[in-house]
């Protein structure tokens, strides 16, 4: 081992890891440190990583002590670990295992062990947990089958995760391989960290990781589709995948198609227009939670149990409604993978996902992807322009709400992006935008089509087939196409407006042009200056920043 002055670690008492990029033992740290750590940023010279209670139990659901997790930190760190720091992965790592949830005789319910008194009289006057738990002994409360998802909700929410050990069920057999040539004539086989990822999703070579369920954090464009396949074709049971809209189904299936043995007998589609239900259903989350009376059941729930499924693939599980997983007691027993660009969540529970999908199994950083080549490398430009003098009283006096949005629209956006068409003309652009009037007018200015929610599924699947050919050079898209579109031709994005300061939403839309292409890729934000726009873009940035990419900044005058 080096000095310590040497070593590129350095651990602070806020709980944050400050990891050195240029040390010859980068690499080697940032492995150690990931299944422990968030995360934070990663600019160019220092990444910055935080322990939370959520990433500490990730890891002890993998199987990492706190013994283990406290030596990398001394073993690694440039100056003394903080005692504190210690003292805090000691009573986090803790918490982890006082709860265990194992089968009870009855198969209407589970059995829930406390590990101490304390914490089993604390449980049991918990106001928001006492009609779901039945003390049958001391340390022991039987669980209703029906409350399983919701118990472990509400456990971790005061701070003590639930390890769940009821055995996974066995799914029906699927017979699915990979095809070495898809049926479009291209060669074809998994990457190293899409391998890589399926075996850290399914535990192979370690048994105390666990089996079969828990969430793969992956770029957009990165493949989390051949990753969910190369899933299937492990496990070889009969799958159900759920995904966000129409479009993503379809992409689904023609994946599917492509790049296995499966064909369309094998394949359902569970939508608005369809009702299949086969050996491998894909449907979408809004079906799932539709319901006739607002109060009433949801009758498509029972495409749970039309099958005996082995898998359920949760396409970006960071939009996972509540619903889906609260009230059905069955996914609970299915092996389930969830997939997403970033676990972000803007309402702030990420713990959620972790506690009814599983921990966090493997995430890779988007720099890391482009600079062996397997996204695009992406520029980031921030152009700022002023409002038009006729709009500064209305602007002025208006509600915080009202203000975001007059910025938002501001006409002299459409000027600056027909100079970046006119800049750019070779690329294939998508203009994204929030506001439907503003896109109406954008697309009318640009002589391009427009996709929004009213526009049927069919010919919205037209447009982007087109787009893909090259038919259509440019594509003005609004929230719609946010979530799992393949658009691999894209390589600019312009952004006219977004909503308020969302994080998930930016990672999402710098990654429908980040597929590899031959060229870079450029996403322009638009912004009005000396307007609430620029605070809200501010916090936007802010994830692209923390992942590594340079955000330009250019002021466009008249």
């Amino acid at each position: 081992m080096q000095n310590s002055r040497d070593l590129p670690l350095i651990v602070q008492s806020d709980k944050t890891l400050l990891l050195e990029v240029h040390s010859s033992w980068f690499s080697e740290v940032r492995d150690a440190v990931a299944p422990f750590a968030e995360l934070i940023k990663s600019p160019e010279h220092f990444h910055t990583y935080r322990l939370s209670p959520l990433s500490i139990w990730n890891s002890a659901a993998l199987g990492f002590s706190s013994q283990t997790i406290k030596n990398t930190l001394d073993t690694w760190s440039k100056y003394p670990v903080p005692d504190s720091i210690h003292q805090f992965i000691d009573d986090i790592c803790l918490r982890y295992g006082m709860l265990k949830l194992h089968p009870s005789d009855s198969p209407e319910y589970l059995e829930l062990h406390c590990s101490s008194e304390r914490l089993f009289q604390e449980l049991s006057h918990h106001r928001g947990l006492q009609q779901m738990l039945i003390a049958k002994e001391p340390g022991v409360f039987i669980v209703p089958l029906v409350h399983r998802g919701s118990v472990k909700i509400q456990l971790i929410h005061i701070g003590y995760p639930v390890e769940d050990l009821i055995p996974l069920k066995q799914g029906d057999f699927l017979d699915v391989s990979l095809r070495e040539t898809a049926l479009s004539g291209k060669p074809f086989t998994l990457r190293d960290y899409q391998m890589e990822a399926v075996t850290s999703f399914l535990g192979l070579g370690n048994p105390s990781a666990g089996l079969g369920f828990g969430t793969i954090v992956m770029p957009c464009g990165s493949g989390k589709t051949i990753i969910g396949m190369g899933i299937m074709e492990r496990l070889r049971q009969q799958t159900l995948i759920i995904t966000t809209n129409t479009a993503a189904v379809h992409q689904w299936i023609d994946e599917l198609i492509d790049k296995t043995n499966l064909t369309t007998d094998d394949i359902g589609e569970y939508t608005g227009a369809r009702k299949e239900v086969k050996s491998v259903t894909v449907c979408t989350y809004q079906i799932l939670v539709w319901r006739p009376e607002k109060e009433g059941p949801y009758p498509h729930f029972n495409i749970f149990r039309s099958n005996n499924w082995g898998l359920i693939i949760y396409d970006e599980v960071h939009l996972l409604p509540a619903p889906v997983f609260r009230i059905t007691a069955e996914i609970q027993a299915t092996m389930r993978a969830g997939m997403t660009a970033t676990l972000v969540r803007e309402d702030n529970r990420e713990d959620e996902v972790f506690s009814l999908i599983g921990p966090k199994r493997c995430d890779i950083p988007w720099k890391e992807l482009e600079q062996k080549g397997w996204i695009a490398e992406a520029v980031c430009t921030e152009i700022r322009v002023a409002l038009p003098q006729n709009l500064e009283i209305s602007y002025a006096v208006a509600s915080k709400q009202e203000k975001f949005r007059i910025a938002s629209e501001n006409p002299r956006k459409i000027d600056i992006l027909l100079q970046i068409l006119e800049n750019n003309p070779d690329d294939q652009v998508l203009v994204i935008g929030q506001y439907i009037k503003q896109l109406q007018k954008i697309a009318q200015a640009v002589v391009a089509p427009l996709i929004t929610g009213s526009v049927p599924n069919a010919k919205r699947e037209e447009l982007y087939r087109m787009f893909r050919s090259g038919e259509i050079k440019v594509l003005v898209v609004s929230k719609v196409a946010n979530f799992a579109i393949d658009l691999p031709d894209a390589s600019l994005a312009v952004q006219v407006s977004g909503t308020f300061g969302s994080r998930q939403e930016e990672a999402q839309r710098l990654g429908r042009i980040l597929r590899p292409k031959q060229k870079n890729a450029h996403f322009y934000n638009l912004v009005t200056r000396y307007t609430t726009e620029e605070q809200f873009a501010a916090h936007r940035q802010h994830f692209l920043t923390e992942q590594g990419y340079t955000y330009q900044l250019e002021i466009w005058d008249e």
